[in-house]
């Protein structure tokens, strides 16, 4: 399709299940990079989906992600959920300089001494769960509050604040049109909360990841208060987005793929991999996220991209293409462990990934050991999903053990 061609108008509203979205996966078996057109936004988009168009897109230095800022570009939220200032919008060298400094606070070295804080959350929700006794709600019990305690925990932020924190997240997230002021309102607010946090953290410095990457060296550089600030918003906000969907999204299959069960509990040395195929192969969002704007003309797949044009990336057509995968829509659990664009790629891959694996294997390895027996106790296909957000995660998962 080239520039001048109307272009489908694509809401990427598909929930049903984790079923792939049709319209996504017919987007998909283009050889070449098509236009669409977003919900929000004064402008198309180039949409590319395949694994090494999308390595190419997300490492060149002539799309650019800086480029959007105070622009109305395609979107699928009516309000902009990245803010201005966050180093997902950054380019390098800006951004390497920030992700190399904010990285310290997840090495394998951090992560580790994070773990038993995990673990520690994620018994204190599993004994609430099981003194309620069955049925219980998995959704309300774990995959909820675990990600949000977690990162709030590992934030530094008092108990107290943590509801607030977890409505304005969920703010940003919706997609109704009338979500735009609330939307706007939520982003403000979480940016003078976390203003005021930093602040108070390089006067008295705790044991927390805002310390840990105010306190961040590289020879003369580090971080000044706004990027330590947002930087902690932005954990707040993929903390809790992604392993929330992902802990419902994988024990859902892990209830309805009686194989992929008895394989964990057969073999449980094998979760970090087979975590890694159940999230290759998840569409844990719907459509796409943030796009990037060519800074001169760019050939790409047989299509010449011209300055000014967006470009959008799908990380879930990626994490499908048969070129990389054979069978890609197959979770084979023997597959070679692989990089899957899941945690995003380049320049703009989640640098907290550490943190997000070792979140996963506490939450699905200790509701393994601790609820062998556990079942769904409704059919799969009387089960919820969420519809209003850009999530894809099922709002209820009812159990028995």
């Amino acid at each position: 399709m080239t520039a001048d061609e109307a272009s489908p108008t694509c809401p990427f509203d598909f929930s049903e299940a984790l079923d792939f979205d049709p319209a996504l996966a017919a987007l998909a078996e283009s050889p070449t990079p098509t236009r669409i057109r977003l919900s929000y936004g004064d402008a198309d988009a180039w949409l590319v989906t395949g694994f090494e168009a999308v390595k190419q897109v997300t490492t060149d230095h002539r799309l650019s992600r800086a480029g959007i800022i105070g622009r109305d570009y395609p979107r699928m939220t009516p309000e902009p959920i990245v803010s201005p200032e966050s180093v997902n919008v950054m380019d390098p060298p800006h951004s390497t300089r920030v992700r190399r400094l904010a990285s310290q606070a997840f090495t394998p070295q951090h992560v580790e001494a994070m773990r038993p804080r995990i673990v520690r959350l994620a018994d204190l929700l599993l004994d609430e769960m099981d003194q309620a006794g069955p049925p219980a709600d998995l959704v309300r019990h774990l995959s909820n509050p675990l990600p949000q305690h977690t990162i709030l925990d590992l934030l530094g932020i008092e108990r107290p604040e943590w509801p607030r924190i977890e409505e304005s997240v969920h703010q940003l997230l919706v997609v109704g049109p009338d979500s735009k002021e609330a939307a706007a309102s939520a982003k403000a607010d979480l940016t003078a909360y976390f203003g005021k946090l930093v602040e108070q953290r390089r006067n008295s410095p705790g044991t927390d990841l805002i310390s840990a990457m105010a306190a961040a060296r590289d020879g003369e550089e580090q971080l000044d208060d706004r990027e330590v600030a947002v930087m902690a918003l932005t954990l707040a906000l993929s903390g809790q987005d992604t392993a929330t969907c992902e802990i419902s999204n994988i024990v859902y299959l892990l209830l309805t793929r009686p194989e992929l069960m008895e394989h964990l509990r057969s073999r449980p040395e094998t979760l970090p991999d087979v975590l890694h195929e159940m999230l290759r192969h998840i569409p844990f969002r719907k459509g796409v996220g943030i796009p990037r704007v060519a800074l001169e003309d760019v050939e790409l797949d047989g299509v010449r991209i011209r300055a000014g044009d967006f470009v959008h990336v799908s990380y879930l057509t990626a994490n499908r293409d048969p070129e990389r995968y054979p069978n890609p829509n197959v979770i084979d659990v023997d597959r070679p462990n692989g990089p899957h664009m899941t945690f995003g790629w380049g320049g703009h891959r989640c640098i907290a990934m550490p943190m997000a694996m070792a979140e996963l294997e506490v939450a699905i390895g200790r509701l393994l050991e601790r609820f062998p027996g556990l079942r769904l106790v409704v059919p799969p296909e009387e089960v919820r999903w969420d519809t209003n957000t850009i999530r894809r995660f099922p709002l209820e998962l009812p159990v028995a053990w």
